[in-house]
């Protein structure tokens, strides 16, 4: 039985709010970073606690503006997980550094245990991936940064909303260097393309914002309002990162609104949870007890030696039922471009391949309706239940 339409992986919910906000801007005549980026950086500053906060083009630009500010160069290594998006990794490599994968625990996050064992002395930091919104065992990863002597740069491109330890990712309270989250169209709070860095050190603060547009000691808003401000230097070579008010002008309204969305996705979660629990051809996604997972996926496990189809004609099967279902994410090491490196044994993560073809990431956003996620939940157990009586047809045992 097919959905009356189309139920996409992910929709971005923009109300009213944010298309007047955002033709306010295109009327002011300012569209580039101006006040409303300003603004946005406040409200985002004050919403996780993080003590500095920069507006990016996108959490690719936050994570190599940390990387290049925190001095990482050729000759270093940056730790981080095989299962993440190639962004993660692609940072690292154009800084001239080398990455190194460590491997992943049962829930899809980086392993600690594994992080230790690949630090060597050329290790400078580590980037942890929170992965669905579930937060890593930061605890454990500070440790060793503090007992090593390396900077810690979150990756919390599905961490818009996550608590960990009561507290925002980022707030005041953690030890992180940076924290550099996602906006992208699909994310949970989105300005359609753009980012976030934030970091409770002032001076990687100032260095990042130069960095982010052309290493420029004036920004284009600051010289437009201060009258007669022409003149400007260039302090080192930077990059062109930063974000436009078109787009903070969505964010501004996105962010408060994130509360509710986060409230939305933790129900519809739990409602797949309860829905699919008891089915043992399936193993549901896990939640936290160190803090808040923000719910930015629902990867669902499965348990392939008890079906006779694969994870792709699983899918294939939801979209026949006007399902939309993807893979988050296929490991490093399967690409082509890392292959040579992320192959050699002091890189091998064994856990990350292993999890890997099990992984199906269901719809998940706001804008779902209840109906929509028990019509889902419904047809994984079809499919499921189809792939059990194929099974019990072809050994005799069933009529």
């Amino acid at each position: 039985m097919k959905y009356p339409e189309y139920i996409p992986l992910s929709r971005p919910q923009i109300d009213e709010d944010e298309i007047n906000e955002v033709v306010e801007t295109m009327r002011s005549g300012w569209l580039t970073t101006g006040e409303k980026t300003m603004r946005f950086e406040r409200d985002f500053r004050a919403y996780t606690g993080a003590r500095h906060a920069l507006g990016v083009n996108s959490c690719t630009a936050g994570l190599h503006l940390a990387l290049v500010a925190l001095g990482i160069e050729e000759g270093d290594e940056v730790i981080t997980s095989p299962l993440t998006f190639c962004a993660t990794v692609n940072c690292i490599i154009h800084t001239g550094a080398t990455p190194v994968l460590a491997d992943i625990l049962p829930n899809g996050n980086i392993d600690p245990a594994s992080i230790e064992r690949r630090i060597t002395a050329r290790t400078r930091a580590i980037i942890p991936v929170h992965i669905a919104g579930l937060p890593c065992d930061m605890d454990a990863i500070w440790a060793l940064a503090h007992e090593y002597g390396l900077k810690v740069i979150e990756d919390a491109a599905h961490a818009a909303g996550t608590h960990y330890h009561g507290s925002h990712i980022g707030s005041l309270q953690s030890p992180s260097d940076a924290v550099a989250y996602s906006f992208y169209a699909t994310k949970n709070l989105t300005t359609g393309e753009g980012g976030m860095v934030t970091t409770n050190d002032r001076d990687l603060a100032a260095h990042m914002r130069v960095l982010a547009l052309h290493g420029i000691s004036r920004d284009a808003w600051k010289r437009y309002t201060q009258s007669g401000n022409w003149y400007y230097e260039v302090l080192e070579p930077g990059f062109k990162y930063n974000l436009s008010d078109l787009q903070s002008a969505i964010g501004i309204h996105q962010l408060r609104k994130l509360e509710q969305f986060t409230e939305l996705r933790s129900y519809y979660a739990a409602l797949y949870t309860r829905l699919l629990e008891d089915v043992v051809e399936l193993q549901t996604p896990p939640d936290t007890s160190d803090g808040r997972n923000a719910w930015h996926l629902y990867m669902l496990r499965l348990n392939v030696d008890r079906l006779t189809i694969d994870r792709a004609e699983f899918i294939e099967k939801l979209k026949d039922r006007n399902i939309g279902a993807s893979v988050h994410f296929i490991p490093i090491p399967l690409h082509p471009f890392f292959a040579p490196w992320a192959n050699r044994a002091e890189n091998r993560c064994p856990q990350a391949l292993q999890l890997y073809p099990r992984l199906v990431s269901l719809p998940l956003f706001p804008a779902m309706y209840e109906e929509q996620v028990c019509f889902i939940a419904s047809a994984v157990k079809e499919i499921v239940y189809e792939s059990k009586k194929s099974t019990l047809v072809a050994t005799g045992t069933g009529d």
